[in-house]
C-alpha cells in the first residue's frame, strides 16, 4: 500500500483508530482508493498521520521471512490475520482449533511461529503449548486473548510462551511480536543443529573411545584413566588421541565445552554415584 493511499485512507477514521483498523478492517476498496488520492496535500502527508504513515512504511519495507501458524476458532480473525501477514511477507497457516493443528504438527525446517488464542473449543491454548512441549516442538508461541487473566498469562510465560498480546491488538504491536518470536526461533534452531552434529560425533565413538571421553573430560589423566578402565597409557593416549578427532576438537578445553553440552559430565557424574 503507497503513502499516498495510507494517508488518504487515514482521513477516513479517527487518529486512535488507524492501527486497529488495518488489522480488523478489510483494505480500502478502489473508489476509496481513488478519493484518498485526490484529497491528498501537496507534500503528500496529511497533518496528524505523517508519523504514522512513515512508521508503518518502514515497516512494511522491511524484508520479513518465515511462516505463521494462527490458531483462532473465528474464521473472520483467522481471514484477517492471514490477510495482514501476507500482505507484511510472511506465509501463513492457519488452523481453526488445537487439535487441527496437532493432526498435521507444523515442520521447523523454516523459522517460524504460533499465533494462539487461549480461549477456543476443546483442547485450550496453554494445553496445546504443553503438547507441543511433549512433542519436542521449538516453535515460539505468541497468546493472543480478548480475555486476559493473571494466572493464565504467568502460567503460559512461565511454561516457554514468546508473549502474551491482548485483543484488539495493533498492527504494529502483532508485527514486532512476530519478529521477535521467529527471530528466536532462528537462534534456536541454529543451537539445535550443532548440538545435533555434537550428538552424531558422539555416536561415531568405539564404547572403549566413550569410556575415555567420559572419564578425560572429568579431569582425570591418561595414567589414571589407565588404571579405571584397565590398559596401558600408550593404548589411552591413542584412544584419547582418536577422540579428538572424531569429535573434531583441538584442545581439551573444547572437548570439556561439548561434553557440557550434550550432557556426557550429567551421565559421567550419574554413574559414579552409582558405582
Amino acid at each position: 500500500m503507497s503513502e499516498a493511499v495510507l494517508c488518504g485512507f487515514a482521513s477516513h477514521f479517527p487518529s486512535h483508530d488507524i492501527q486497529r483498523a488495518l488489522v480488523t478492517k478489510p483494505p480500502p476498496d478502489r473508489n476509496l482508493t481513488r478519493m484518498a488520492e485526490r484529497s491528498l496535500l501537496t507534500d503528500g502527508l496529511c497533518g496528524d498521520c505523517h508519523v504514522f504513515t512513515r512508521g508503518l512504511k518502514a515497516m512494511e519495507l522491511r524484508v520479513r521471512s518465515g511462516i505463521v501458524h494462527v490458531v483462532d476458532d473465528d474464521a473472520s480473525f483467522r481471514k484477517a490475520m492471514e490477510r495482514r501477514l501476507t500482505q507484511a511477507g510472511y506465509e501463513v497457516s492457519t488452523y481453526a482449533s488445537a487439535q487441527h493443528l496437532l493432526d498435521c504438527v507444523p515442520s521447523e525446517s523454516v523459522p517460524g511461529c504460533i499465533l494462539l488464542d487461549v480461549r477456543i473449543p476443546g483442547l485450550s491454548g496453554p494445553e496445546l503449548q504443553e503438547r507441543l512441549h511433549e512433542l519436542g516442538s521449538m516453535l515460539p508461541i505468541i497468546f493472543l486473548t480478548g480475555h486476559p487473566d493473571i494466572p493464565t498469562t504467568v502460567r503460559t510465560i512461565k511454561a516457554g510462551a514468546d508473549d502474551f498480546l491482548t485483543k484488539p491488538v495493533t498492527s504494529v504491536q502483532l508485527l514486532q511480536a512476530i519478529e521477535r518470536a521467529i527471530a528466536h526461533h532462528e537462534v534456536t534452531r541454529g543451537l539445535k543443529s550443532k548440538l545435533d552434529i555434537v550428538r552424531a560425533h558422539v555416536s561415531a565413538l568405539t564404547p572403549r573411545e566413550r569410556e575415555v571421553f567420559a572419564l578425560i573430560v572429568r579431569g582425570n589423566t591418561n595414567k589414571q584413566v589407565a588404571r579405571a578402565i584397565g590398559g596401558t597409557e600408550r593404548t589411552i593416549k591413542a584412544h584419547r588421541h582418536m577422540v579428538m578427532e572424531k569429535m573434531q576438537v583441538q584442545s581439551l578445553a573444547e572437548l570439556v565445552s561439548l561434553a557440557e553440552r550434550v550432557g556426557v559430565l550429567d551421565s559421567a557424574s550419574h554413574s559414579r554415584q552409582t558405582a
